[in-house]
């Protein structure tokens, strides 16, 4: 007795979806490539910086230097490879910590209510 079996074949819109979701992947791929390139070629040198500063300050005025801001990132961050930043501490240990908190303003409240009484009657 012979087995027979379907021809193994992806289906089109399958194969179409899979194809799609390729292109898209790439498209991003390169448009990360394309903005990591942009932030690293427009972050200054210190002596293109200086260079910058000194002709800023043949040309610029006083009120242009005040409103001028900074926006290059720091040379510690990177897009890719880097380590992930620390944990957040638990929602649980922060609601325990709230609560010991509370409870401990609300013996001292106790306290301070029980010694205006006692005060109060003498």
């Amino acid at each position: 007795m012979a087995m027979f079996r379907r021809p193994r074949k992806s289906s089109p819109p399958l194969r179409h979806k899979q194809e799609e979701i390729a292109r898209q992947e790439a498209e991003l791929r390169d448009k990360l490539d394309q903005l990591g390139r942009m932030v690293t070629k427009g972050r200054p040198t210190p002596e293109n910086r200086t260079r910058a500063q000194v002709q800023q300050g043949m040309t610029g005025s006083k009120s242009e230097k005040r409103f001028q801001v900074s926006l290059a990132l720091d040379g510690t961050q990177s897009f890719e490879g880097s380590r992930p930043a620390r944990r957040p501490r638990s929602l649980r240990k922060e609601r325990r910590e709230g609560r010991i908190v509370f409870l401990l303003l609300l013996i001292a409240l106790a306290a301070a209510v029980m010694l205006l009484i006692s005060h109060l009657h003498s």
